[in-house]
């Protein structure tokens, strides 16, 4: 008898149990129907005028037609992306509020003590572009190739010294991952800010700069820099004659400044989806593409999973390069 009730309320459960699932998964599907029904916020980690910023000034707009609503851009700057994270990570999971970060994403964990947990607290959306960096002298400076700088820092261990946008920044690592690799001692200067560095590179007061392209290639242009190499997997269109560093005398190494998309976690899944869908396609307008091939990048979209594979990979290289080199910030 004990049994045949208890089959008898199981084969009641059952159909409530679908029903349950039907209805939720009605409710998501629904979610992202509606979804959004009002302006987006695009919080910016970075400060007006940098790349970052240009990136979600040529995307925003094709991407507000695309969603059928205002996607207005927030800048909140600090702390190499952190403060711009924080505030993403805290905001309600409904799809309003959405990050654009860049490739302090994967450094500041392995630098710094974070207000959240990158990995928990953000759901990737979309990889939009790669920006490789490029390896700059200063004109009158001895080295012509990635050889010859190696060359040079190995008989001046510690002598030549290279300039970054600041302790911790993308240039800083990009540097320490050079010495790590090429077995050299080169010594860093930090700046506040890319543009200070730039102005102390071409005029002479540090011989050395892993550069962003859209910076650094009017002065490249004009001959008040000299490219040697770039740091990227491959060629950059914005500069194809350069070879990697890689190519020039450093197997394997590889680095890039990279803008991405998350959103809060828990954030419905339809949501995210919808969202990297609609900026893959804003990725694959001509005008889009254009101008943000002519800031240098490699234009991406990708989905969900392959940014969270993309990111996890950057943070644990990044948290080697830090332990190995003893790169901490207060």
């Amino acid at each position: 008898m004990t049994n045949e009730i208890s089959r008898a309320r199981l084969l009641r459960a059952v159909p409530l149990a679908l029903a349950g699932a039907a209805l939720l998964l009605g409710s998501l599907g629904a979610h992202a129907q509606a979804w959004p029904s009002k302006p987006v916020r695009l919080v910016v980690s970075y400060p007006p005028g940098g790349t970052v910023d240009a990136v979600a000034r040529i995307v925003a707009p094709k991407l507000s037609a695309k969603l059928g609503q205002p996607v207005v851009i927030d800048n909140r700057s600090g702390a190499g992306g952190a403060i711009g994270g924080d505030l993403v990570a805290k905001s309600a999971p409904d799809g309003y509020t959405v990050l654009l970060d860049a490739s302090n994403h994967a450094q500041n964990p392995a630098l710094r003590k974070m207000p959240f947990d990158t990995l928990r607290e953000l759901s990737p959306v979309s990889l939009l572009v790669k920006v490789p960096n490029v390896l700059v002298v200063n004109p009158s400076a001895p080295m012509k190739s990635v050889a010859d700088l190696i060359a040079q820092a190995r008989a001046k261990p510690g002598g030549i010294n290279y300039a970054s946008s600041g302790n911790g920044s993308a240039q800083h690592l990009a540097g320490e991952l050079f010495t790590s690799m090429a077995g050299v001692q080169m010594t860093h200067v930090a700046y506040k800010g890319g543009g200070p560095a730039l102005t102390d590179v071409m005029s002479g007061h540090v011989p050395v700069f892993f550069a962003s392209i859209a910076s650094s290639l009017p002065f490249i242009q004009s001959g008040k820099l000299r490219p040697l190499a770039v740091t990227g997997k491959t060629h950059s269109s914005a500069l194809p004659q350069l070879p990697t560093v890689a190519e020039a005398g450093l197997p394997g190494y590889e680095v890039y400044e990279w803008n991405a998309v998350f959103v809060p976690a828990g954030t419905p899944a339809p949501v995210a989806e919808r969202l990297s869908k609609e900026l893959a396609a804003t990725l694959k307008d001509p005008e889009v593409r254009g101008r943000l091939e002519a800031l240098g990048a490699e234009v991406i979209g990708s989905s969900p999973a392959e940014l969270d594979s993309f990111r996890r990979a950057e943070i644990a290289k990044w948290t080697k390069v830090a332990k190995d080199n003893r790169i901490q910030l207060d």
